[in-house]
């Protein structure tokens, strides 16, 4: 090898001789590094977005290629997370492209051994069935002479990804349904 290219080869070298004294560009460069190009380049489209992880409600841009999520960054323009994201943030691409997601609604009987797959109006029309038996069976008009107008049979517990909004929009479902145990998992 000639003693000239190995040495254009060094990063120090480079940055002695060249035009990048502080070997922060071209000097610190290899081929294969120079070679490189961000995924977000191939993208169709550019998506907003907003984490779902927790309730701060990060801006995310979400990077689609032929349908397919390639690249998930911040969003600068966000006002609350101005491009920025921790680290779940900046891993939930897995969310939508880790090849060990659930794509289907599994179901086990009650005493049953086996899980079977449902479609998602069968488990939906499954879940709304038993919401109206259960408020119809534990019902209260009044207790100890009280009016109460309660049941006591359906509580919820919301997670810390939900924001105020869907907060709020879960405890009015809830209370118009009579549930009177709706909790916050941020609280506890």
């Amino acid at each position: 090898m000639d003693p000239r290219t190995w040495l254009d080869s060094w990063p120090v070298f480079r940055q002695l001789t060249g035009t990048d004294p502080l070997g922060r560009g071209s000097a610190a460069m290899s081929k294969r590094s120079a070679e490189l190009a961000p995924r977000t380049v191939t993208a169709d489209r550019v998506v907003a977005s907003v984490c779902p992880f927790c309730a701060v409600g990060c801006g995310q841009r979400v990077y689609v290629k032929d349908d397919q999520v390639i690249q998930i960054e911040g969003d600068p323009d966000s006002p609350v997370s101005r491009g920025r994201l921790c680290p779940k943030g900046s891993a939930s691409k897995q969310l939508v492209t880790h090849p060990g997601r659930e794509h289907t609604i599994s179901y086990r009987r009650p005493y049953g051994t086996e899980w079977e797959e449902l479609d998602l109006d069968t488990a939906m029309d499954m879940i709304a069935d038993r919401v109206i038996k259960t408020r119809n069976e534990t019902w209260q008009w009044a207790e100890d002479g009280k009016r109460t107008r309660r049941t006591m049979g359906i509580a919820s517990l919301g997670g810390a990804t939900l924001d105020n909004e869907e907060n709020y929009l879960m405890k009015k479902l809830y209370t118009a349904m009579g549930a009177i145990q709706v909790e916050n998992q941020a609280r506890i």
